[in-house]
C-alpha cells in the first residue's frame, strides 16, 4: 500500500488562506514576500476573483507574469477581470500604498514561465528576489538627511505588456478592456508590445489600436496584408514610430496602375524614409512586394544598422538592384540570405558572388530556390560559396543544374565543415528530355553518385534531391534516397 507524501507547509498555508477570503485579503499587508506566488497560482487556479484583485494591489515585485499561468481560455476573462480590476484600483489612488512596487503586468503567454515553475516547486532551481528585482528594478526614494523623503511623487505608469495579433472578424475581449483602460487612464497605464501582428483589417481599425500602443516598444514586426500602396503610405508615419524594432517582415505590398506616377513615388519615399528610425534593425523580410524594382537601393541606403538576415523573397528585382544590394555595407555580417522566387535567369551573376564574398565569413543559412539559376551562373558564384566557412544550410532547387555543376558544387564546398543541409535540386538529367517528366530511375543513379562522392571524402552522406513541382498539384517529388512521390506521379 502507497501512501502520498503529506502537503508541505507551505501548501497548508495557502490552503489556509484560501478558506477564508476575508482572511486572505486581510493579510496580504503582512505577508511575505515569498507566499505571494504560490498564493496567487492557488487563487487563479480556483478563480477567487476577490482575492486576485487585491493581491495585485499588494503585489510585491516589480512584475507579475500573468500570461504565464493564462493557459485556459474558459477562464482567462474572469480571472483577467480580476487582475485589471485591482489595476484599476491601484492607479486610482492618490497615495502611494506602502508595498506598491508594481511596475509591469506582463500578458505575454511565452514570458517568465520560470517564474511560476520554481515558485510553485515543480521546477529545481532558485528564483531569488533578488533576481526579480534586477530584471525589473525599482527606482529608490531620495534620501533627505538620511531618511526616505515621504513628499509626494508623481506615480511611474504601470506597463501592460501584450503580443497583439490584428485580425478582422476577431473577438479580442484582451485588447478591448485594455484599450478602455489605456484610453480612460493614459499617463498611468501604457500599453506595450514587443511582438505585432498585422493581417487583414481595415485601416483605419489599425490605426485607431496604434494610438493606444506606446510604438517604441515594438521590436518585432509583422504586416501580412494585401495593401495598395496608397494604403500603405497611410501606415508609414506609425512604422517610423518604432524605433527599437529588431524584426520587420512586410508581406503583399502591391501597386496599382496609377495616373500620377508622382503619387505612387511618394509613397515609397514615404515608406523607404521610416528606415532612417530604425537603428536597432537586425532582420528585414520583404516578401511580393510589387514595388521595389528599380527602388531597393532606396531601401538599402536608407538602412542604420547592419543586418543579420535578409530575405527578400518573391519580388521582382533589376540588375542594379542586386548590385546596390552587393554594394551595400549594411550587408557585410549576414547570417541568412534568401532570395527565393526572385527571377535571377538574365542577370549577371557577379553582384552575387560580390556579395556572398562580402558575407562569407558570417553567413550561416542560404536560399536560392525558385531563383532560375542556370549552370553558367551557378559556377560563377561557386568559387564565392566555397569561401562561407560558416554555412550550415544551402537550398537552391527549382533551378536548372546539370549534374556536373553538383559534382562541382561538392568538390567546392567539401571543406566546409559545418554545412550538413544542402536541399539539391534534381539534375536536369533526371527528367526525359522530351516531356519533361521526372525518371526515378536516372534519379536514383544520379543520387548515387553523390552520396559516394561524400562517402569518398569521409563527409556524411545525406544528399536530398527535390523535383520541379508537380504541373497539377504543385507538389514536389523528395528523394532521399527513396523517393517521396506527388501524388499525380505516374511511373514510365
Amino acid at each position: 500500500m502507497t501512501t502520498s507524501a503529506p502537503p508541505r507547509l507551505l501548501e497548508l498555508a495557502v490552503q489556509s488562506l484560501l478558506s477564508n477570503e476575508f482572511l486572505a485579503i486581510g493579510a496580504l499587508e503582512e505577508l511575505p514576500a515569498e507566499l505571494f506566488p504560490p498564493l496567487f497560482m492557488a487563487a487563479y487556479t480556483r478563480r477567487c476573483s476577490k482575492i486576485l484583485k487585491a493581491m495585485v494591489q499588494a503585489w510585491p515585485f516589480a512584475c507579475l507574469p500573468l500570461g504565464g499561468l493564462m493557459t485556459d481560455h474558459q477562464h482567462h476573462h474572469e480571472t483577467l477581470q480580476a487582475a485589471l480590476s485591482g489595476l484599476d484600483v491601484l492607479l486610482s489612488q492618490e497615495v502611494r500604498p506602502r508595498r506598491w512596487k508594481l511596475q509591469v503586468l506582463d500578458l505575454r503567454s511565452n514570458a517568465h514561465q520560470d517564474f511560476w515553475t520554481v515558485w510553485s516547486g515543480t521546477k529545481i532551481g532558485v528564483w531569488s528576489l533578488m533576481e526579480i528585482e534586477a530584471a525589473h528594478p525599482i527606482k529608490k526614494k531620495p534620501k533627505v538627511n538620511g531618511f526616505e523623503a515621504h513628499s509626494v511623487q508623481p506615480f511611474a505608469p504601470v506597463k501592460v505588456l501584450v503580443d497583439l495579433c490584428l485580425k478582422q472578424d476577431r473577438n479580442d475581449e484582451l485588447l478591448t478592456s485594455l484599450m478602455k483602460r489605456v484610453r480612460q487612464k493614459k499617463d498611468l497605464l501604457h500599453l506595450c508590445c514587443k511582438k505585432l501582428r498585422i493581417f487583414a483589417m481595415p485601416i483605419h481599425n489599425i490605426k485607431m489600436i496604434l494610438k493606444m500602443v506606446q510604438l517604441d516598444s515594438i521590436q518585432d514586426l509583422e504586416v501580412n496584408c494585401t495593401w495598395k500602396l496608397s494604403t500603405f503610405g497611410n501606415f508609414a508615419p506609425y512604422l517610423g514610430q518604432m524605433r527599437n524594432l529588431r524584426r520587420l517582415l512586410l508581406s503583399h505590398i502591391l501597386t496599382t496602375p496609377c495616373s500620377y506616377p508622382e503619387k505612387e513615388e511618394h509613397y515609397v519615399n514615404q515608406f523607404t524614409s521610416q528606415f532612417l528610425s530604425f537603428h536597432h534593425l537586425q532582420e528585414l523580410y520583404l516578401d511580393s512586394v510589387s514595388f521595389l524594382k528599380g527602388r531597393l537601393n532606396k531601401v538599402l541606403r536608407c538602412l542604420k544598422s547592419s543586418l543579420e538576415t535578409l530575405s527578400v523573397t518573391n519580388c521582382l528585382l533589376s540588375e542594379l538592384d542586386l548590385m546596390h544590394l552587393s554594394r551595400c555595407p549594411n550587408m557585410s555580417q549576414l547570417r541568412d540570405l534568401s532570395l527565393c522566387g526572385v527571377s535571377l535567369t538574365d542577370m549577371n551573376p557577379e553582384p552575387l558572388r560580390v556579395l556572398l564574398e562580402r558575407a562569407a565569413a558570417t553567413l550561416e543559412d542560404l536560399d536560392l530556390d525558385e531563383c532560375g539559376i542556370t549552370d553558367s551562373q551557378f559556377i560563377a558564384i561557386l568559387p564565392a560559396l566555397g569561401l562561407c566557412s560558416q554555412l550550415t544550410t544551402f537550398t537552391f532547387c527549382g533551378n536548372s543544374i546539370s549534374m556536373a555543376v553538383l559534382q562541382n558544387l561538392l568538390l567546392r564546398t567539401i571543406g566546409l565543415s559545418k554545412l550538413s543541409h544542402v536541399l539539391y535540386p534534381a539534375p536536369v538529367e533526371s527528367y526525359d528530355s522530351n516531356q519533361g517528366i521526372l525518371h526515378l530511375g536516372r534519379l536514383a543513379q544520379l543520387h548515387a553518385t553523390l552520396k559516394q562522392m561524400l562517402n569518398d571524402s569521409g563527409r556524411q552522406a545525406v544528399v536530398w534531391f527535390s523535383a520541379n513541382p508537380c504541373p497539377h498539384c504543385g507538389d514536389k517529388t523528395l528523394y532521399d534516397p527513396e523517393p517521396i512521390l506527388c501524388p499525380c506521379y505516374m511511373p514510365l
